[in-house]
């Protein structure tokens, strides 16, 4: 992704040309190539508008855009901004635009400091909606009567949306499930069933698969994360995930949390523990560890 450049006006015209890409969007396709250096110009001039590039030739076959305070309507916070994406049609389908936007989300969250980000479809746009599905966002609404004024009529709109800690729990669940791979090492040691990743303090995530042997040479995947964190020279914890074999998500085990009350014996109880991805639900170690036995 890149800052537009006037030079873009033809490979814009040549993707937005298409009714198909559009009007599902809510506006009227471009009808020349000078239309497309006006909305370069005056429309993709804002300060987080890019254009969505093959990395093999750098031309532009979409955009993508967050939309900050003022220029749109789904928030009045300097903290919260709204995500717009389309791409060509030769390009559907090929997971292009859900890496954009993750990307877009990282940038939102990291580099800007956003706690919330907004984003819509109209109802019968499938493919924004897989999009912002695949991203993880999260449903808030449905108005009916949305007024599409570059198109003079109403439709319904769906609302969602996501917030940075719904995106660092999804950043944790990924990279578990980026490690787990279960698989039979020899006939006593099975490995990679249950997967783990811990957040340090330092914003870094660690990563450790569980190896199961016929004796207690075994360990839990969340002690093998939390022993690469050690490895690596860090020692305080932020929060924890294991994702099991059936892709749920679960409490450690009393071993494992004694661990991270021994690492972390004074502040042990704020560690937070994620028990249900989809559901969102988290709980402290200080919930799930009351009362230390030391």
């Amino acid at each position: 992704m890149r800052r537009w450049e006037e030079s873009d006006a033809e490979d814009l015209y040549r993707y937005a040309s298409d009714p198909a890409v559009g009007l599902p969007a809510g506006w009227p396709p471009h009808q020349s190539v000078d239309e497309s250096l006006g909305v370069i110009k005056n429309v993709f001039s804002g300060p987080e508008a890019y254009a969505v590039c093959l990395k093999s030739d750098n031309r532009a076959i979409g955009a993508i855009e967050l939309k900050l305070k003022g220029h749109t309507d789904m928030t009045e916070r300097d903290d919260e901004c709204e995500l717009g994406y389309w791409i060509g049609r030769p390009f559907w389908g090929q997971g292009l635009m859900p890496e954009a936007v993750g990307e877009m989300l990282r940038h939102a969250f990291e580099d800007m400091g956003m706690n919330k980000v907004w984003c819509g479809y109209y109802d019968g746009n499938t493919k924004s909606k897989r999009v912002q599905e695949k991203a993880g966002f999260k449903y808030q609404w449905t108005t009916e009567g949305v007024d599409v004024p570059l198109l003079h009529e109403k439709r319904t709109g769906h609302v969602n949306c996501m917030t940075r800690k719904q995106w660092i729990w999804r950043k944790l669940y990924l990279a578990a499930k980026a490690v787990q791979n279960c698989r039979k090492i020899s006939e006593y040691v099975e490995a990679g069933g249950v997967a783990a990743a811990v957040l340090s303090a330092s914003g870094r995530i660690y990563t450790g698969v569980c190896v199961d042997t016929c004796c207690t040479l075994g360990i839990c995947a969340e002690r093998n994360a939390i022993f690469h964190m050690l490895t690596n020279g860090e020692q305080e914890i932020q929060k924890v995930l294991a994702v099991m074999p059936n892709g749920k998500t679960a409490a450690p085990c009393g071993a494992c949390r004694e661990l991270m009350v021994q690492l972390m014996p004074q502040k042990y109880r704020d560690i937070e523990i994620m028990l249900d991805f989809e559901e969102e639900r988290v709980v402290t170690l200080g919930e799930l560890t009351p009362e230390w036995w030391i």
